[in-house]
Formats: structure tokens, C-alpha cells, sequence
């Protein structure tokens, strides 16, 4: 029987940050405060870290063991493909896509996702379609049957790379909803691609981190009621890496 399966979407080689999915967060690496935060949703997903199989990228292995998780390499480029195998061996249908770079991913918020997914029989839900969460708390899920009609059809290189933007795209092909948040959040940044991102988080989990429990969305924006000078750390453009992949477009075989 197929289970609902989280990837995370790892890997070591950031151009901007290098490594920064092991960077350390109140002494621990910032993938596993992720996976932590994770396994607080109440649907209790099968936890996939999905990276490459470049040798750099096999440190991730044993970090995946040392959290009793899931793992999977493939290709580096082609994270499309990566997904899809990585569904295939772990036999799970719906797929929930989460990147390593989202240290304060909120389990409620995922957990809305899983549930708007469910309800509405959609082949694919997101809450960032437009954005109204802070970038860091992304989250998407699909179909399996939805992913495999994207592996078969995306041509170009940014839609092999970035692994639903083929979906985005081709939205009069599938039964698509976006998850809206009460409040348009979208200009807070609380993901980690450079360094004033990593310190930002830092500041976070210094005020807020308790060992036996995990702080949520709320308390990070009560956060920064008190103290708004921490969103000055790192105000950003959301979506770099897409925007950069498609000025590179290609047609891959």
C-alpha cells in the first residue's frame, strides 16, 4: 500500500552558501531541525532525504542514518527525475516536496497543505502560488500519477531542475489550489540561501528554541513584533534560483 511520503530536497553543493544544509543551529546541523519540525505533522509522512549522487553529497547519507530517515541519490541536474525514482523506491503517493533550506518550516502549515490535498482531490496544492506565507515555510504536494505525466513531459532544463515548475506552467493540465494564508506574509524571508539568511535564522532559534518542543510560525511573528529590527538582517527577491535556471534554458534529451 502506497504512503504519503515527504522529500526533502538536499544537497551540499549551494552556489551561494556551500554546505549550509549542515550549518550549525544552536549545536545542531540545520537539516536536522527540519526533519525534527517535520515529524510533528499529524499525518506522520514517510521522511525522504533526496540528494545526488555526487561524492560531495554523501555526507548526507550519514546523516540520514544518524536520523533514522530515509534516503535517496540520483541525479544532480535533473531533480525531476531524482523525485520520481525516489517515490518509486519508497512506493509513496501523495509526494510532499519540502528543500533543506527551510529551517522553520511550521508542520500546521504543512499539514494545511496535506489537508486542502486531500479534500479538494486536487493533483496538485501549494501555498506559494501565489506567495501570502513567509518564503521558508513552502510547501507542495502532488499526486504521484501527476508526477510521472511531468517526468514524461518536461522538456527544458529549469523544469528538470525545478521539479513543479512544469505544473506552474502548464496549469490548464491539472487540477491546481493554493493555500492562502490570513495575512500576506510573503515579504518576510525565513529561508537560508546566503549568509545574512543564516544569521537571521540564528537569531531565531536563539529566542525561541526549546529542546522538548518546537516553536511555529506564531511565535517567530510575536517575534518580530518585539524585535523588528531582525527583519533588516536579510531582505530579499524571492525565487532567484528559478529566475537564474531559466535564463539558462535548454532542451534536455
Amino acid at each position: 500500500m502506497k504512503k504519503l511520503g515527504i522529500i526533502i530536497q538536499a544537497r551540499m553543493s549551494s552556489s551561494r552558501l556551500p554546505n549550509k544544509v549542515l550549518a550549525n543551529i544552536e549545536g545542531k546541523p540545520m537539516i536536522w531541525h527540519l526533519i525534527n519540525r517535520l515529524k510533528h505533522s499529524k499525518f506522520s509522512p514517510l521522511n525522504i532525504i533526496a540528494t545526488s549522487n555526487q561524492d560531495e553529497d554523501k555526507v548526507l547519507l550519514e546523516v540520514s542514518e544518524n536520523l533514522n530517515i530515509e534516503f535517496y541519490s540520483g541525479s544532480l541536474d535533473d531533480v525531476l527525475d531524482r523525485f520520481y525514482q525516489a517515490s518509486l523506491k519508497f512506493n509513496i503517493d501523495p509526494i510532499i516536496r519540502i528543500t533543506a533550506d527551510c529551517p522553520v518550516i511550521d508542520p500546521e502549515v504543512v499539514d494545511k497543505v496535506i489537508q486542502a490535498f486531500i479534500d479538494g482531490n486536487y493533483d496538485y496544492v501549494s501555498n506559494g502560488h501565489p506567495p501570502t506565507y513567509p518564503d521558508g515555510l513552502d510547501t507542495e504536494i502532488f499526486s504521484f500519477k501527476t508526477l510521472e505525466k511531468v517526468w514524461k513531459e518536461a522538456k527544458l532544463s529549469s523544469e528538470r531542475e525545478h521539479v513543479t515548475s512544469y505544473i506552474l506552467k502548464n496549469s490548464n493540465l491539472f487540477k491546481i489550489y493554493n493555500v492562502v494564508n490570513d495575512v500576506d506574509l510573503s515579504h518576510l524571508r525565513w529561508t537560508v540561501d546566503e549568509k545574512d539568511d543564516l544569521e537571521f535564522i540564528r537569531e531565531i532559534y536563539k529566542y525561541l528554541y526549546k529542546k522538548e518542543e518546537i516553536f511555529l510560525k506564531r511565535e517567530i511573528l510575536d517575534l518580530l513584533k518585539e524585535k523588528p529590527e531582525l527583519i533588516e538582517i536579510n531582505r530579499f527577491k524571492r525565487n532567484k534560483g528559478y529566475d537564474k535556471s531559466v535564463k539558462l534554458d535548454k532542451i534536455v534529451k
